[in-house]
């Protein structure tokens, strides 16, 4: 029969062989102020240095420490469905390994939670990162929140703690691409926010690059939002709409003004225009029904290549 855990911390590793001692040490001695029953899951995204090795030596010096190594590179979103499908405890904390966020802010998320809330998010105030990653960021929850129609607040990324029955329920969303801020919202329950403070990065640099940024938001938004099919639509009837007014103003002059136009520049600029609208709109069709294809298929969005407990 196994042990109950009252807590659990996820944090998904990706190139951080520096940090994870550093990382483990400090987990250990905020959550030992809390309970002595917890569990703490590091999952390896199959990255190119030794951060598993990193992972089992702490693994063999604190047997409540768990190692899972991805099969191959997953993304962060399903390192951490990873560390959640494994995990046994009543509470559940994710948050990245890079230290920004500060596992002695642990207590903060968890006490919010025992007044009752299923859901504590933290909220990064002054946030520790260079100007143009804060200019993305911007740019990325505001396109994402108008896209999809939600409320996005970009203090708010990895660092949270759910309550077991949050983490059932969004385990039972099978979307393909995971985006854990927009499931939180998806499964509603009783959420909440905390301040906490952000740090600087401990080691190295970030590992998401402006391209994967921008292929996270792409596949976001399609997964969790029609409104650009909806906006190609109103698109298309704007143009529509436009042309017969072009068209009569044609015929109104033609008919009571000398006016003579050739129109051809104009003629081709308008047909390589509506070109490639449709080609544009036809893509994003494209997308969608790829996006649809690869949820039928079924595929395991990760895959275990080796586990220490």
């Amino acid at each position: 029969m196994s042990e109950q855990v009252k807590i659990s911390v996820v944090s998904p590793v990706y190139r951080a062989e520096n940090i994870v001692d550093k990382l483990v040490e400090r987990i250990v001695n905020a959550i030992s102020k809390i309970t002595d029953s917890y569990e703490i899951i590091l999952v390896e995204d199959c990255g190119p240095d030794n951060s598993w090795n990193k992972i089992l030596e702490n693994c063999s010096k604190n047997s409540k420490v768990k190692g899972i190594k991805l099969s191959h590179n997953c993304g962060q979103q399903h390192a951490i469905q990873a560390g959640l499908d494994a995990s046994k405890g009543d509470f559940i904390i994710t948050m990245d390994c890079d230290l920004q966020d500060q596992p002695e802010e642990i207590i903060k998320l968890y006490t919010k939670a025992l007044d009752g809330y299923e859901i504590v998010v933290a909220s990064r105030k002054n946030r520790q990162d260079d100007a143009f990653k804060r200019m993305l960021s911007r740019i990325f929850y505001s396109t994402l929140g108008y896209l999809t129609e939600t409320k996005q607040d970009r203090t708010v990324a990895n660092f949270a703690c759910y309550h077991r029955i949050a983490v059932d329920a969004m385990a039972q969303v099978k979307d393909h691409n995971r985006y854990y801020p927009m499931l939180q919202q998806l499964v509603g329950f009783n959420y909440t926010k905390v301040d906490i403070e952000h740090a600087e990065r401990e080691d190295g640099k970030s590992s998401y690059s402006f391209g994967k940024r921008l292929r996270l938001a792409m596949d976001t938004i399609l997964t969790f939002s029609d409104k650009p099919l909806r906006l190609a639509v109103k698109f298309g009837v704007l143009l529509s709409f436009l042309s017969i007014i072009a068209a009569i103003v044609m015929v109104v002059l033609y008919i009571y003004s000398d006016i003579i136009v050739e129109g051809w520049s104009s003629i081709l600029l308008l047909l390589t225009f509506l070109s490639g609208t449709i080609i544009s709109v036809l893509g994003m069709v494209g997308l969608y029904v790829g996006k649809t294809f690869e949820s039928v298929k079924q595929r395991p969005t990760y895959i275990v290549h080796k586990t220490k407990n």
